[in-house]
């Protein structure tokens, strides 16, 4: 026998085989879902031919005889007492006086501070001085001097608090302008005055006039 013949006959018999186990299987599968089918069917056949009867429940125990008690005398009977029975009190009634409006509380303000002393009344005095011995011949200027002038002054002066000179205008002149000037400046100077005060006592300022104050060369 050839190669080729033998493994030709080894393909139909593995064919072969194949083909009776799966016949065998078939027909097992047959034998078995017919045999389910026929368990099942008698099963249901008996279930509605089967009758369920209750079995009827045990008779009652009689239960069993009381034991022996003591005898207990029953208690004695009393007559009903009679209770009088007291009508109750009147209630009391509580009248309550209405409470009154609150208090809007009082402000009190702080005492007013005492009156400052009145100030003391003194009387108002001008300020004072003298300024007729200010001047000396010493004082008579040259240039006029040269110009042999002579003339007579007034001043208006200004009084300080501290009775100083700080203002000096001339309300006559003596017509030459050094001897004017010479007159404002010694008085500037030189001048010192008692201030005034005013009605409380405190310096103040005042204006003061001076007298005539007049320049004169002496005779030779």
């Amino acid at each position: 026998m050839s190669y080729a013949q033998k493994k030709e006959l080894s393909g139909n018999r593995t064919l072969a085989i194949i083909l009776v186990v799966g016949l065998q299987f078939a027909l097992g599968y047959a034998i078995v879902t017919g045999l389910a089918y026929n368990v099942i069917k008698k099963t249901m056949q008996d279930l509605k031919t089967f009758d369920v009867e209750e079995e009827p429940p045990p008779p009652e125990q009689p239960p069993p005889p009381p034991k022996d008690m003591p005898k207990v005398p029953p208690p004695p009977t009393m007559p009903p007492s009679i209770v009088q029975m007291q009508a109750p009190p009147p209630p009391i009634q509580m009248q309550v006086a209405p409470s009154p409006p609150p208090i809007p509380p009082v402000s009190i303000a702080p005492p007013a501070p005492p009156a400052p002393p009145a100030p003391r009344k003194v009387d108002a005095a001008r300020a004072k001085g003298d300024v007729r011995l200010l001047f000396s011949n010493d004082d008579y200027p040259p240039s006029a001097q040269s110009a042999n002038a002579e003339g007579t002054a007034q001043a208006s002066l200004t009084i300080g608090p501290d009775g100083r000179v700080v203002g000096c205008s001339l309300v006559r002149s003596t017509g030459n302008g050094a001897l004017d000037s010479a007159t404002c400046n010694i008085l500037k100077r030189r001048a010192k005055f008692t201030p005034a005060h005013d009605s409380t006592g405190a310096a103040t300022t005042d204006t003061y006039t001076t007298p005539p104050i007049t320049w004169r060369l002496a005779d030779e």
